[in-house]
């Protein structure tokens, strides 16, 4: 079994994009707005930054209280819209509970949605064309894919998750690649067969180390997404110790999907940087 290095990966990437921020004379910078004091997304909030600032961007914090209105927020993003030194804005889910997560990524300028939650990016995707912005987690999933050297097309990979963050954008992201994709999700019935098929298992669902060796077909690719606390220690959504007896590649977590989402969030504010100073020219 040969391990998946998220964190190498994504230092990988983060040098090539040193190169190219130099290159463009300007640093690319990226909003993040943050509403509320929930812990994990502070935490994820604090690495987005000090990765970004590490590759030679610029990431701005706009931290809103957790009884901030909708108004407040729409007016907020609506200024960083408008403001053409900023290239990327996301808004740091999940949002209080009075803020509908929806109608917050509609009010993002389809140019700066770099986390590509926006309509326009997800029907861009679903249609397979290049122009779209593919979120940052199913983008990284790919690239360690193929990192593998395993010749994606015809095979079959099995997502288990449905959301719109992971499940569904990373199904169009597999199927533009000639692979083969079923989704599975809490209701599928006789789950651990489905997975069983899989050349390539996805785990996407939040439950600690749900996929056990028996859901494993022998010599397969696996991607654990998920990232659960259990007993104060980070684990995965899929049993590593158990999965390594039967995958021939698998990531750990932590250290696998997590450094490559904030690596492909960094690569997508650069290329909406590159873009928007193209088109003013």
């Amino acid at each position: 079994m040969k391990i998946i290095d998220g964190r190498e990966l994504a230092r990988q990437i983060r040098e090539k994009l040193k190169l190219r921020i130099e290159a463009l004379g300007v640093q690319p910078r990226l909003a993040v707005v943050l509403a509320g004091d929930d812990y994990a997304s502070q935490v994820y909030v604090r690495n987005k930054r000090k990765a970004a600032e590490e590759t030679g961007m610029v990431c701005e914090v706009h931290h809103l209280s957790a009884e901030a209105s909708f108004d407040e927020l729409a007016a907020l993003v609506d200024g960083l819209n408008r403001n053409p030194s900023v290239h990327g804005i996301i808004i740091q889910m999940p949002l209080p509970l009075h803020l509908n997560n929806n109608e917050a990524l509609r009010l993002i300028d389809e140019a700066k949605d770099v986390d590509g939650f926006g309509i326009r990016n997800a029907g861009l995707l679903m249609q397979n064309q290049v122009e779209a912005v593919v979120p940052a987690t199913p983008k990284g999933v790919l690239v360690m894919l193929k990192s593998t050297g395993v010749n994606l097309a015809g095979k079959h990979a099995v997502i288990i998750g449905r959301s719109n963050i992971v499940g569904r954008p990373l199904a169009c992201l597999l199927l533009n690649q000639d692979c083969t994709v079923t989704v599975t999700h809490t209701l599928t019935e006789n789950i651990e067969n489905i997975a069983r098929q899989a050349d390539i298992l996805v785990a996407a669902c939040g439950c600690p180390k749900l996929v056990k060796e028996s859901w494993i077909k022998e010599g397969a690719v696996v991607i654990d997404v998920g990232i659960n606390r259990v007993d104060g220690r980070l684990c995965g959504d899929v049993d590593f110790d158990e999965a390594a007896a039967k995958a021939a590649f698998l990531s750990p977590v932590p250290g696998g999907v997590g450094p490559m989402t904030i690596a492909m969030l960094l690569e997508n504010t650069c290329e909406a940087c590159e873009k928007q100073l193209r088109e003013r020219k």
